[in-house]
């Protein structure tokens, strides 16, 4: 079986995420110094949980015979409004839900990768949806209001 669409696609998501996981942990460290400490916790966490997903693909690559390369080319500036932020990042989101429903026909061959695909997409959803709702919450609430739940 020709592993050349696996390969590809988990080779895109292995550098993506971990450019963009980094970034998660950095605003994470920044919120936190800010005294929002939930808000901190919660990019430190999805740090974590991306970068799991960085392994599983890059474990799967290594199941297929090859070996992932890292190419970091994001560069990113910290963003010191929680707001600002959640809304530059649920533009991410939005776009990277977009691009693993594409991915995911061409991986059907696959039902490995598949699977593994699938389930981070839930995932990214997830993010999305606690992203959206966040922005929804400051709406009604108020940015201060909202901004005191996040310490």
């Amino acid at each position: 079986m020709d592993f050349t669409t696996t390969l590809q696609v988990s080779q895109a998501i292995v550098s993506e995420l971990s450019g963009s996981s980094y970034v998660h942990k950095m605003q994470g460290l920044l919120f936190k110094s800010q005294g929002f400490e939930k808000l901190g916790l919660k990019y430190l966490d999805h740090y974590d949980e991306e970068m799991g997903w960085v392994e599983k693909y890059a474990n799967r690559m290594m199941d297929l015979g090859c070996v992932p390369q890292i190419n970091l080319h994001q560069d990113g500036k910290l963003i010191e409004d929680p707001k600002a932020y959640i809304e530059a990042d649920l533009k991410l989101q939005r776009e990277g839900v977009e691009k693993l429903y594409q991915m995911l026909p061409a991986l059907a061959a696959d039902p490995t990768t598949y699977d593994i695909t699938k389930a981070y997409l839930a995932d990214e959803e997830e993010d999305q949806y606690w992203s959206e709702e966040q922005l929804d919450l400051i709406e009604k609430i108020g940015m201060q209001n909202w901004l005191v739940k996040q310490m």
